[in-house]
């Protein structure tokens, strides 16, 4: 039987992106069309890194599940996609809690540049906590690495998004004042909610609580009323 020597990966960068806590993100990326920037340090604050990656419309990210590694992680887990309800193994899932805390995203290669001597390429779509170490990028090579014959029974197909989504006059006011600094800031929001990120437990279920997630630089207070939600009030973060 081999050996295995354990390795250090060092992380090539971090993510920039308006999601500053675990609980509101998207569990899949392409899910919210929210645009992010990665910020590469270290050696591969290189603009030679990244030369002709813009060739490519989408690009693979590699990161560091960074918050989970304290928690460590099981064979087997209750994934959202099985309302919680059920055991799978963890190396069937998506789930954040791994053995590596290694993810990976594909999204839309937006721009990249350089800014004050610090390389940065712009994406859409990404799912990620804001400060998440990036491991690596690769460009997405289409005929290599989309399959149309795939399938999974797992997850055949995106799930519906049950939730209308209604704001109140006070977070519209807020929408307006804010549409020069975050224009799209009501699509996102649209986005995230509509998903329904409460846990799988809560939904179908009466809820009378008044639930927070923060986006940007706000805090985004919001309720459930059967298959509707609606954003209370949208307030800045002290």
């Amino acid at each position: 039987m081999n050996t295995l020597t354990p390795f250090t990966v060092n992380p090539i960068g971090f993510v920039a992106s308006p999601f500053k806590e675990k609980f509101g993100i998207p569990r899949q990326p392409k899910l919210c069309p929210v645009s992010s920037l990665l910020w590469l340090h270290g050696d591969a604050n290189n603009i030679d890194c990244i030369r002709d990656i813009e060739l490519n419309s989408h690009i693979w990210v590699l990161f560091q599940f960074h918050q989970n590694s304290q928690q460590g992680w099981h064979p087997l887990v209750r994934p959202p996609r099985l309302d919680g309800n059920k055991k799978t193994g963890v190396f069937a899932t998506r789930s954040t809690f791994r053995p590596n805390q290694i993810g990976m995203s594909a999204v839309k290669l937006l721009d990249v540049g350089v800014t004050d001597k610090k390389v940065w390429l712009e994406v859409e779509g990404l799912d990620l906590l804001d400060g998440t170490p990036i491991v690596d990028i690769k460009p997405y090579i289409p005929y290599a690495d989309a399959i149309p014959e795939a399938t999974s029974e797992f997850a055949p197909s995106a799930q519906e998004t049950q939730l209308n989504i209604r704001f109140s006059n006070a977070a519209h006011i807020v929408i307006e004042e804010l549409k020069t600094l975050i224009p799209n800031l009501k699509i996102v929001i649209e986005q995230v909610l509509k998903q329904d990120p409460r846990p799988a437990y809560k939904k179908g279920k009466p809820d009378d609580k008044i639930y927070g997630i923060r986006l940007y630089d706000l805090n985004i207070r919001w309720s459930i009323d059967a298959d509707e939600c609606h954003v209370l009030t949208i307030e800045h973060v002290l």
